[in-house]
């Protein structure tokens, strides 16, 4: 296949990007590359593929991300990471992007022109403040799974510290006992995420609520105790 010469950042084989897109998307790439030193490039395909034809084309090396559209597979985006990126953007980094900008439902929705360009924003993002372990930003329907856990955290902390006889305000022995099950729930699942990947408090504020609320509702809520118990 004859690409173009000289070579360009952005090779829109399938058509999924404007003329004004495609040139805007050039200038941020080499813009990129000449404040950090990394080289991020863009191939979109369907019909036409150059294959490893874009190795040589681009010149791509150790601090080289190529990264591919294609909405032939279940998932739009694939990416050919150097060695040398990998240290500062994980596996599980390229996992979660892949997952967060490519799968068919957020194409659905937003389409593909935004999947690539979102995903070139939060790379760039990335390589200037020098890594990334996580995708930054909270999206909706992750923050309501974070939400979710964070009261299901409360409801689990709630349930342990219900008294057990009339003279107890809050058993911390149970609670304490079965903090691993709860403090993975609201810290590791509920808060986790949020602190990550934003640095935003009203996510962080609701999850904290939310796990309180769950807390308390199962702990004031009144559980009919066994019939031998109130003979």
């Amino acid at each position: 296949m004859e690409l173009p010469q000289p070579p360009v950042p952005v090779l829109d084989l399938a058509d999924q990007l404007t003329s004004n897109q495609e040139a805007q998307l050039a200038e941020h790439l080499n813009r990129l590359e000449e404040e950090t030193g990394w080289k991020l490039r863009v191939l979109t395909q369907f019909d036409q593929t150059p294959g490893r034809q874009v190795k040589e084309y681009w010149g791509l090396n150790e601090r080289s991300v190529l990264m591919v559209a294609d909405p032939r597979g279940g998932n739009l985006l694939a990416f050919n990471v150097g060695d040398a990126v990998r240290e500062i953007l994980p596996r599980t980094f390229w996992i979660e992007l892949q997952s967060r900008f490519g799968n068919q439902f957020y194409v659905r929705e937003h389409g593909t022109q935004r999947a690539i360009l979102e995903t070139v924003d939060v790379l760039d993002r990335c390589f200037h403040q020098g890594g990334c372990r996580v995708v930054p930003g909270l999206p909706q329907e992750q923050w309501i799974l974070t939400l979710l856990t964070s009261i299901l955290g409360g409801i689990v902390f709630g349930f342990a510290g219900k008294p057990r006889h009339a003279e107890e305000l809050f058993n911390w022995r149970w609670a304490l006992l079965i903090s691993p099950l709860w403090f993975i729930l609201f810290g590791a699942f509920g808060i986790g995420p949020v602190i990550t990947r934003t640095q935003d408090w009203l996510p962080l504020v609701r999850n904290i609520l939310g796990f309180l609320a769950g807390a308390l509702v199962i702990y004031l809520a009144p559980i009919a105790q066994p019939a031998a118990e109130q003979q």
